[in-house]
């Protein structure tokens, strides 16, 4: 879970597929340890993030090859007039003009003929449940309306123009060249206006933008995170290096660009590659973080802190792993690779509001992600002896845990793309959970993973996959097993 994830569509920038990394779900000052984006083809189980955007150590998965900032070619801008004038050009919504019934039924298929073979094999008598997309299911009669504005993390990469010119957008598939965008389909509404006066307030005040080819400049990239169910937004803007003539008054002009802007926040990226984010960030004007709802829990966000791009079907994805969890009365759930603690805490409340009050354990490596995790505990009115969190590998926490007879009755596991390691199953395994819920961003390594919960006496009784970004071939899934 590492690198910040942006689940999105577009590419941000050209380059290598992401790598992997932790703490998906959560990091605030140090970008170090954040998650890498979840989401996964349901093709080829490879990943691909890309342009309107998401971001953290985000990566986006192209190539990079054209001359930064150059201008896209006439071919290449010649787009259809269909759902997106720049659908080709940008390459990010590769089935933007599939009809949406159409998507989840193609999802639908993945997931059988990827998962069938091995509920054969291994003798489960579980179901893949129907695809649950946005507003409808797979195989559902009658039309499925195509999903619009669900994106609430969105970022744009800047290109030196002519005469100190900052041109902004997303980079064309496989290069660095600058495909202007005035909107986005799928994007948050004003999302990209905001991003895109990023660029002008650069120029009024000097600031140029960063040429990835020759590797000169300052700019690099923009990241903005909206509030799905707050009127709160949080603008990060990434450079090369930490020292930025006028950064100060540029921070003063993006605070002033749209009244939800909370925050404005600088990360420095200096090193060569495709991840957007670095080890650096600093609040240069606002609040240290923005607050979001989901499940009616209250989340603190911080600048690098991984959360979902898509939140009206993170709750979907949430509800089914709480569902799948059947928690009960002085239940211990752990909540492994819990980030920011998401998932962890919205299963506590809705326990507690059932009246059946569990205690949560949150494992995390990374310090950062813990921080925000004890702050969204207390913003849930969850005290320590409801919800503690540690900042330790999983995999030895389970372990120690193992060795020290600690008992635990429901473990929530949310890894990054790579999936889990044979040795963090092993150990979840020994400490005998009655369920364990495995939610996935990429349903390939799932596959791996639980045939060996399998092998260690677990089967599967339930598996439903979700459609977290529509309109591209990836795909997540919720699995619930439970101890033969």
């Amino acid at each position: 879970m590492a690198q910040q994830s942006s689940h999105h569509p577009h590419s941000a920038r050209g380059g290598k597929p992401a790598r992997r990394g932790k703490d998906r779900r959560g990091t605030s000052a140090s970008a170090g340890g954040q998650r890498q984006a979840k989401s996964s083809s349901v093709g080829s189980g490879q990943r691909s993030v890309g342009s309107p955007a998401g971001v953290g150590r985000q990566v986006v998965g192209r190539s990079a090859g054209a001359a930064s900032g150059a201008a896209p070619s006439r071919r290449k801008l010649k787009d259809s007039a269909g759902p997106c004038p720049i659908m080709r050009a940008c390459g990010g919504c590769a089935w933007l003009g599939t009809p949406y019934r159409k998507q989840l039924i193609r999802k639908q298929e993945a997931m059988e003929e990827l998962f069938r073979p091995l509920i054969e094999r291994m003798g489960w008598d579980a179901a893949i449940e129907a695809t649950c997309g946005m507003g409808s299911k797979a195989r559902d009669p009658g039309k499925a309306p195509a999903p619009r504005a669900f994106r609430y993390k969105a970022a744009t990469p800047f290109a030196p123009g002519p005469a100190g010119a900052v041109r902004s957008g997303f980079f064309a598939r496989g290069t660095h060249t600058i495909v202007p965008a005035p909107s986005c389909a799928v994007e948050a509404p004003g999302a990209r206006h905001i991003l895109n006066e990023v660029a002008r307030a650069a120029e009024r005040l000097g600031i140029p933008a960063y040429d990835e080819d020759a590797r000169q400049g300052v700019l690099r990239y923009a990241v903005l995170r909206m509030g799905w169910r707050t009127d709160e937004a949080m603008l990060t803007i990434v450079t090369a290096r930490r020292e930025v003539p006028h950064i100060e008054d540029l921070a003063r002009e993006l605070s002033s660009i749209d009244p939800r802007i909370v925050c404005v926040a600088q990360n420095i990226n200096g090193r060569e590659g495709n991840a957007i984010l670095g080890r650096e960030t600093r609040v240069l004007w606002g609040a240290p973080h923005m607050k979001d709802e989901l499940l009616d829990c209250t989340f603190a966000i911080s600048p690098t802190a991984f959360y979902q791009t898509n939140p009206q079907q993170t709750e979907v994805l949430y509800r089914l792993a709480i569902e799948g969890m059947a928690l009960e009365v002085g239940d211990v759930l752990l909540d492994a690779y819990c980030g920011s603690g998401t998932i962890g805490l919205c299963a506590a409340r809705d326990a507690a509001r059932a009246g059946k009050a569990i205690k949560l354990i949150g494992v995390e490596k990374n310090p950062a992600g813990i921080a925000d995790a004890r702050l969204n505990a207390e913003l849930n009115g969850l005290g320590p002896d409801e919800a503690s969190f540690m900042a330790t590998d999983a995999t030895e926490f389970l372990r120690d845990a193992a060795r020290s007879g600690t008992h635990v009755d429901v473990v929530a596991l949310d890894p990054p793309r790579a999936g889990s390691t044979p040795a963090f199953l092993t150990a979840a395994a020994e400490l005998g959970p009655r369920r364990i819920v495995y939610i996935s961003c990429n349903p390939t390594t799932q596959v791996r993973d639980l045939e060996i919960l399998g092998q260690q006496g677990y089967r599967l009784c339930r598996l439903t996959p979700v459609d977290m970004f529509p309109h591209t071939e990836h795909t997540e899934t919720v699995a619930v097993l439970e101890r033969s």
